[in-house]
């Protein structure tokens, strides 16, 4: 992949027709973020508003997310978010692992681009799709795992703490986890921290 670029990247998910979620779309959502973040979010695949606006969880899921994100004090703007598949399902179903496949090229190129240190992995698809196709949230979620020196934390993808409120307790420690490993690698200034420190509470 020597001759990747943002460029190529960017052209390839605007041209791509590797599967059917391409049609009767309004924009793909190719994600968007810091391009040099340490961290990297993976979630499921845009929603009614991100399909509208071409955006990455902008909906009520993103809205969350970018306060779990506070929490723990970062700012969403040095964070690279993106999800597995770049063309709203249709109803907001789960990408089928055909639809998966087709898109994991856009997804590795991504990768290859940014190089994150820590992934955090929101929800099952997302899961399913790095960690293996019979893995189970529930099971896996707030363990790390290692994949060619890039730490990945399964969690609760936030449309799922909407639905059901019991669940945030469980991705409040996970978020802690998070930070404590973004620490451990020094990956962010300790000074954003103690800025957003007053903002810090739990989900």
């Amino acid at each position: 992949m020597a001759d990747i670029t943002w460029e190529l990247f960017d052209k390839q998910v605007a041209a791509c027709s590797r599967c059917d979620l391409c049609r009767g779309i309004r924009h793909k959502v190719p994600g968007q973020g810091d391009r040099e973040a340490p961290l990297m979010l993976i979630g499921e695949g845009p929603g009614q508003t991100e399909d509208e606006q071409g955006l990455a969880f902008v909906g009520a899921a993103g809205q969350l997310l970018t306060r779990m994100l506070a929490a723990i004090g970062l700012p969403r703007e040095k964070v690279y978010i993106c999800n597995v598949v770049k063309c709203r399902p249709p109803g907001n179903r789960a990408p089928t692992p055909e639809e998966m496949e087709a898109c994991m090229l856009h997804l590795r190129m991504q990768t290859y681009l940014i190089r994150p240190k820590v992934i955090l992995l929101l929800g099952a698809t997302a899961a399913r799709a790095t960690l293996g196709p019979d893995v189970r949230i529930t099971r896996i979620r707030g363990q790390w795992f290692e994949r060619k020196g890039v730490w990945m934390l399964p969690t609760y993808h936030p449309s799922a703490l909407l639905r059901d409120e019991s669940k945030k307790p469980q991705a409040w420690e996970d978020m802690k986890r998070l930070r404590a490993k973004l620490e451990e690698l020094q990956l962010y200034p300790a000074e954003e921290e103690k800025e957003q420190g007053e903002e810090r509470k739990s989900l």
